[in-house]
């Protein structure tokens, strides 16, 4: 007589607790994550980049808070202190530039300003004009930009030409020129108020160009997506397909491509002043500074290495940060 078969057993009802914690597993499983969660988590691992960024919040604290730190450390940027300057050569009295307690950076040759207030003042001209007019740069890069990848046909044949013959322009002597013509007077601004205004406008304006192409070739793909086909489809017009379904698409090479312009925007700055068409003395600036180092570079080399330190150090961080977030937000893209 052969043994009965065993019926299998029946699998053991999964308890109260066990349930709740299937439960909440699975909505951790399907819990979603926006893309700048992403992009985010994506950064924090880029050691570099957080490290450009940190450098980057630094100089933006200084160059707003230039009057506090210059009050803390007891040093005026227009001050003249004779006295720390040897008469019969006109360089620094002490080693390295007469760096002191009390002047941490050194002073300048002939006239003794403290390096370290102007410095912290000379950030404020290389931020304001790196900033406003990459500003002014995306807004018509950006504007322009999309209507030539939208519309297409003579619009984008007019618009891209424009950005070839920009491209093409020497902009360094265009700024020049138009600098050494202007007014001491405009718009209600005088003397470096002029310049800046200058400045920001015309970086910003032969700027656009790069932008631009960006956002039109990005826009040429966009608009054949599903998307728009639906809004399209849906009765959207022009403009909301413009504004709602595309720009919000745009965003993330905006920003990569504003990051990696404004070091570029620094550089132009501190060139145009040092060659003597930025800012007038006594408004403090890196490139201004960088001049007027070329007479003392073998006497009082200190002079010229701070401010050339400061330059290479701030378009370095802005440089790290930029290829973070490009590699943040486009991880297809990476390096």
């Amino acid at each position: 007589m052969t043994a009965p078969l065993h019926e299998p057993t029946a699998e053991a009802a999964p308890s109260a607790a066990e349930e709740a914690a299937l439960v909440s597993g699975d909505a951790k499983a399907v819990q979603g994550r926006s893309l700048g969660r992403i992009a985010w988590e994506r950064l924090k691992r880029d050691k570099l980049a957080l490290t450009g960024g940190i450098v980057v919040l630094l100089l933006i604290l200084v160059a707003v808070l230039a009057p506090v730190i210059t009050g803390l450390v007891g040093q005026d940027p227009e001050a003249h202190h004779e006295d720390l300057i040897d008469p019969l050569f006109g360089t620094p009295i002490g080693s390295f530039g007469g760096i002191s307690g009390e002047h941490l950076l050194g002073v300048e040759p002939v006239s003794g300003r403290d390096i370290f207030a102007r410095i912290v003042y000379g950030a404020q001209i290389s931020l304001l004009v790196g900033f406003l007019s990459a500003v002014v740069a995306v807004i018509l890069g950006t504007v322009l930009g999309i209507l030539a990848g939208f519309f297409g046909g003579w619009v984008d044949s007019v618009i891209s030409r424009v950005m070839d013959g920009l491209l093409a322009f020497p902009q360094l002597l265009f700024i020049i020129a138009l600098v050494s013509v202007m007014p001491n007077e405009m718009l209600g601004l005088t003397g470096t108020g002029v310049r800046l205004f200058v400045m920001i406008l015309v970086i910003g304006f032969f700027g656009w160009p790069y932008i631009g192409r960006v956002v039109r070739g990005q826009t040429l793909s966009l608009r054949e997506r599903e998307y728009v086909e639906a809004a399209r489809s849906l009765g959207a017009g022009r403009l909301y397909i413009l504004f709602k379904e595309l720009l919000p698409n745009l965003v993330a090479p905006i920003i990569v491509y504003t990051t990696m312009m404004i070091p570029t925007n620094i550089l132009t700055e501190a060139a145009l002043s040092f060659l003597g068409v930025g800012v007038k003395p006594p408004t403090a600036s890196w490139g201004q500074m960088l001049s007027n180092a070329i007479d003392y570079y073998d006497s009082d080399p200190m002079y010229m290495v701070v401010p050339g330190v400061a330059i290479f150090l701030t378009v370095l961080a802005f440089n790290l940060f930029g290829d973070g977030v490009r590699d943040a937000l486009d991880p297809k893209g990476s390096r």
